[in-house]
C-alpha cells in the first residue's frame, strides 16, 4: 500500500530481458535502507526487490502483464523513474490510498504553463464496462500518475487534467512528460468499491 507521495525520482542503470520478464536494475539514494522481497512502487507499478549487489544500486523484476499494462516495458537506461517505499502504517497519508496496481495508460496529449505551474492533460482510452465498475475520474477527485498522487480538475469521460507545481514538476518525472508521453494511471480504489457495492446490490 502506498500514498502517491514520491520519494524519489530514479535512474534505470540496466535492462536485463528474461524471456517473458524484464529485470531493472535502478540506483537510488535511499538503496542502503532497501531489503530484498520489499515492495517498491516505480512509475506507480509495485514491484519486488529481487536483488541488492551494493554497489548503489538494486533490480526488481516485471512479468509480462505488467509490462502489457504500464509503461515500463518502454524503460531504457538513463530514464527517470518515480520511487515510493510501501506507507507505513503509523505514519500521515498525505496523498491517498494507493494500491500500485496499474489500471491503465494514458497519454499526454497537452500542456499548459499557468504562470509558473503546468496543467497536464491526459487522454485514455475508455472501458465501458470498466467505467462501470470505477475505473474513472471524478472533478476534485484522486488520481495516481506514474506514482504520483493528484487532484483530478476538468475531469470529462476519456481524459482529465492535473496541475502541477513546480516541486513536483522538478522532483518527479514528470519534468520530461511531454506531448505523447506514455504514463500509467491508477484511479480511486474508494471509487472502484464504491461502483462495485452499487452495481451487486441493484
Amino acid at each position: 500500500m502506498f500514498s502517491g507521495i514520491v520519494e524519489e525520482a530514479a535512474k534505470v542503470t540496466a535492462i536485463k530481458r528474461d524471456g517473458g520478464n524484464v529485470h531493472l536494475t535502478l540506483s537510488c539514494s535511499f538503496v542502503d535502507e532497501l531489503k530484498i522481497d520489499q515492495s517498491v512502487s516505480h512509475n506507480g507499478v509495485c514491484l519486488t526487490v529481487v536483488s541488492l549487489p551494493g554497489d548503489g544500486t538494486y533490480t526488481v523484476t516485471a512479468i509480462q502483464e505488467t509490462l502489457d499494462r504500464s509503461n515500463l516495458g518502454d524503460l531504457k537506461p538513463g530514464d527517470l523513474v518515480n520511487l515510493e517505499r510501501s506507507m507505513l502504517m503509523n505514519g500521515r497519508l498525505d496523498g491517498h490510498i494507493v494500491q500500485g496496481h496499474v489500471d491503465c495508460t494514458a497519454v499526454c496529449d497537452d500542456i499548459e504553463d499557468v504562470d509558473g505551474s503546468r496543467y497536464f492533460r491526459f487522454r485514455y482510452t475508455v472501458n465501458p464496462e470498466m467505467a462501470r465498475r470505477g475505473y474513472v475520474t471524478v472533478e476534485k477527485g484522486s488520481v495516481t500518475v506514474n506514482g504520483v498522487s493528484l487532484t483530478v480538475c476538468d475531469s470529462e469521460i476519456d481524459s482529465f487534467r492535473v496541475a502541477i507545481i513546480p516541486y513536483t514538476f522538478e522532483h518527479t518525472n514528470f519534468c520530461k512528460i511531454e506531448k505523447g508521453t506514455k504514463v500509467n494511471i491508477e484511479f480511486d480504489i474508494i471509487g472502484k468499491y464504491l461502483s462495485r457495492l452499487m452495481e451487486v446490490s441493484r
